[in-house]
């Protein structure tokens, strides 16, 4: 039986031996999620800043913070963007292709940052409105940069490295993280030492100097370099040849483009695609459900489950270290220097867990398998969540602080090299290509609801259980330790839905698929 499989240009690719073009498409979809995830945790960074310029309360014993809803508004606008993006741009990707649609998603993510920069207005309300309204279309773009990045790298790859290609690209998110911190320490030292000011506890007024509003918008607005920086790279990067031959149709185009991408002769042979290539069901047939629709539950729950973890963890770090006193309390510094104690502090676990994680995962992913890597990451995070929260108390004694913290990463580094990294790559290989695109938006998208879940609920979540020690407008939570219980009851549940993903390793995407079966 003669299939689309045996097209020489998917052959080709398939067997390709790793070379430069393999390396410049990391680099170009990389980028992506370098500003992807700059853009995305350096708000974290500055949200307390943003507490002390415009919601200062004259007389308050602390400084001023965000009110609630403000604040669910500021960290989690972004994530209901990116949740649109990557549901919208997953499905333009499958219907006009990657290449088309990701100029779109890098021209947002050039705009954006910058807009949020210069987010107007002359009351505290129209200055967080606008600052909303731009991280929302920066979401947006950013969202639809998951699923083609992802599609685009399994698509270029070779079957043999395919795995650590496209855990390559999503690492990139690790150095962002890294890049956010370090220029936040750099942006707010500079500051610090050019605008002297007093800590909030002897001026409340002074310690917060004009010029510290120029720290947060600056910050904010580097992240559109390296997206600028890789516009005209994607730009010439050409269609893949899984898309042009297997949905567009079009052998010829693909045998022409990967032949100059491979530096080869590969035939086109048009006609087997002609006759061939048959199994065309949607995404909402009984077909893909019968074939996939347990893999896509498997994707989506997995994903969801670890970001309700992963961005808790991430976006509310500070209130942890806060919580363990390795931040000093808010009163005792001034708007600059909470900055640089924050992002340093974000900084030494992005450096110590979560970068090492990433590429942990790159380099054993095509060696132990995707499945054996998530299973893991999930255990292991369940154990150490459970380990950090039932003796919370002796955690939080100052003798302890260091070793907390050094579990703390724990957790980040098993995220990395575990679900954090295998829920993009896997979603990337084992559909169809006319439907790749859609279902990887679709498993990223139920993985934005679980960190929305995240950030939103562990705004509360976390608050003191004594009223009288919440953050201001907070009602009580259930406390850092019981937070840190639900967390290892999610990360256990999904150990258990990881049972529902196939392991792609070492497998062609058409074999996976299986859809170029007669």
């Amino acid at each position: 039986m003669a299939t689309s499989s045996n097209l020489k240009v998917l052959n080709a690719l398939d067997g390709a031996k790793t070379q430069w073009y393999h390396f410049t498409a990391i680099v170009i979809a990389g980028m992506g999620f370098f500003t992807d995830a700059y853009d995305l945790f350096c708000i974290s960074l500055v949200t307390k800043m943003l507490g002390r310029i415009y919601y200062m309360k004259p007389g308050s014993p602390k400084p001023g913070s965000l009110p609630p809803n403000v604040s669910a508004m500021v960290n989690g606008v972004a994530l209901v963007g990116t949740l649109a993006g990557q549901l919208f741009f997953g499905w333009l990707g499958d219907k006009l292709g990657r290449k088309k649609v990701y100029g779109i998603t890098l021209m947002l993510m050039c705009l954006c940052p910058i807009a949020s920069g210069l987010s107007f207005g002359s009351t505290p309300k129209t200055v967080m409105t606008t600052l909303c309204f731009f991280r929302f279309w920066l979401g947006f773009g950013i969202g639809g940069d998951y699923p083609l990045s992802a599609t685009i790298m399994s698509e270029y790859s070779n079957k043999k490295t395919r795995g650590g290609f496209i855990a390559a690209v999503f690492a990139m998110q690790g150095f962002g993280i890294l890049a956010g911190g370090v220029f936040a320490i750099i942006m707010s030292s500079v500051f610090n030492s050019r605008f002297k000011a007093p800590s909030y506890e002897v001026d409340p007024v002074g310690s917060t100097v004009p010029e510290a509003d120029y720290v947060w918008r600056i910050i904010l607005m580097v992240g559109a370099l390296p997206a600028l920086l890789t516009f005209y790279s994607r730009s010439k990067m050409p269609e893949t040849a899984r898309y042009t031959a297997l949905v567009a149709k079009n052998a010829t185009k693909a045998a022409s483009d990967m032949s100059k991408v491979l530096n080869v002769e590969i035939e086109s042979e048009q006609q087997k695609v002609d006759v061939n290539l048959e199994n065309n069901f949607g995404i909402f047939s009984k077909e893909f459900m019968k074939r996939h629709g347990l893999h896509l539950l498997g994707t989506t729950t997995t994903w969801f489950l670890l970001d309700i973890a992963f961005y808790s963890q991430n976006l509310f770090q500070k209130d942890i270290f806060s919580a363990i006193g390795w931040i000093p309390p808010a009163k005792t510094m001034n708007a600059i220097e909470e900055v640089y104690r924050i992002a340093r502090a974000q900084t030494l676990i992005a450096l110590c867990s979560t970068v090492p994680g990433y590429w942990f995962t790159v380099f054993l992913i095509d060696r132990i398998g995707r499945f054996t890597i998530q299973l893991i990451g999930f255990s292991m995070m369940t154990i150490f969540m459970f380990a950090l929260a039932f003796p919370y108390n002796h955690w939080t004694r100052p003798e302890n602080n260091i070793k907390f913290v050094v579990m703390y990463s724990f957790t980040f580094f098993f995220a990395n090299f575990g679900p954090n990294t295998t829920t993009f790559v896997v979603p990337a290989e084992i559909f169809p290509a006319r439907v790749r695109s859609t279902c990887h938006g679709i498993s990223a998208a139920s993985g934005k609801l679980g960190a929305m879940v995240g950030a939103f609920g562990f705004l509360y979540l976390a608050q003191n259980q004594d009223p009288a020690k919440t953050d201001a407008g907070y009602p009580a939570g259930i406390g850092v330790k019981n937070s840190l219980i639900v967390l290892g009851v999610v990360n256990f549940l999904g150990t258990l839905c990881t049972f529902l993903v196939p392991e792609s390793k070492g497998k062609s995407l058409e074999e996976m698929t299986g859809e170029t079966e007669k």
